[in-house]
């Protein structure tokens, strides 16, 4: 069976764009969740003394900062919690002399660090550095691997991966730190792949299929690759269901940040990068 993804293009088209505009409208007025790494914040490793005082019981009894916990080497536990924007040297001592009195006699402390504002700005230059510089080597890999049609449609797409991975942090409100700078790369990286893999057999098919007219062409190399494009996304989507529920609080926006990637990447391959490619004349491209 053939499946006729060029049939929609005019309202994949549509939906891309109500996306992005959605994308665009959350990150002007929500913003960004910036977590600790950016926003600046407190980060104690603690260990605790006695086995019954689990990582479960120092959670609630730190619920009114919203903490982040997490388990490292030797069964310490890394502490990291918040700072009200614009927190004085005063302020920042008297939240760590607050935690200290609420988690008291039941923990030792192996490190305790304060990152201030000035060092969370540094941090967020540095992502937002990170993120604009794959973007401009993805797209001189885009030029120099093709020509014409497939660098517009590869450009485009990928374009659109970004403007939709940022406006997903911000309309989720999932926490926007280091770990999220990590997915978008990673996300980004996986959509390119599996472009580049469905324009290689759309270039095959163009060889072979000289008169075959343009939206089927389309369709048929994207039936092809269709098996493996599956296969790929589901084996990382049930990869990413293992770590949100067996990886912990910790993973679970990682899981989930790198399922709508894997989704997203997959969709922009197949209805937009491919889908440009029908207003252009691929016979006479070359590259």
């Amino acid at each position: 069976m053939t499946l006729h993804f060029m049939k929609y293009r005019k309202l994949s088209y549509w939906i891309s764009g109500a996306l992005v505009l959605l994308s665009i409208l959350s990150l002007a007025f929500r913003g960004l969740n910036y977590g600790i790494d950016f926003s600046g914040g407190i980060a104690m490793e603690v260990v605790p003394q006695n086995a019954e005082y689990t990582i479960d019981k120092m959670r609630s009894a730190l619920a009114e900062f919203k903490p982040e916990l997490q388990v490292v080497d030797g069964g310490a536990v890394l502490v990291r919690v918040g700072l009200p924007k614009g927190s004085t040297d005063e302020q920042q001592n008297k939240r760590v002399s607050e935690i200290k009195n609420i988690l008291g006699e039941n923990v030792t402390y192996s490190q305790v660090q304060i990152v201030g504002p000035k060092i969370g700005g540094e941090l967020i230059r540095g992502g937002i550095l990170a993120v604009l510089v794959s973007f401009v080597l993805m797209s001189v890999y885009i030029w120099i691997r093709y020509r014409g049609g497939y660098a517009v449609g590869s450009f485009v797409s990928l374009l659109l991966d970004f403007v939709l991975m940022f406006g997903f942090f911000s309309i989720t409100g999932l926490e926007f730190n280091q770990t999220a700078i990590a997915v978008i790369l990673m996300g980004i990286g996986y959509s390119i792949n599996d472009k580049v893999v469905n324009y290689d057999r759309i270039d095959e098919n163009i060889q072979k299929y000289h008169k075959m007219p343009m939206n089927d062409l389309i369709d048929l190399s994207v039936n092809e690759m269709l098996r493996r494009t599956l296969m790929t996304s589901i084996s990382t989507i049930l990869a990413m269901v293992g770590l949100y529920i067996f990886g912990g609080l910790m993973l679970r926006d990682f899981a989930v940040a790198m399922t709508f990637s894997v989704v997203m990447g997959t969709a922009t391959s197949i209805y937009i990068s491919n889908v440009i490619l029908y207003h252009f004349n691929l016979r006479e491209t070359k590259y």
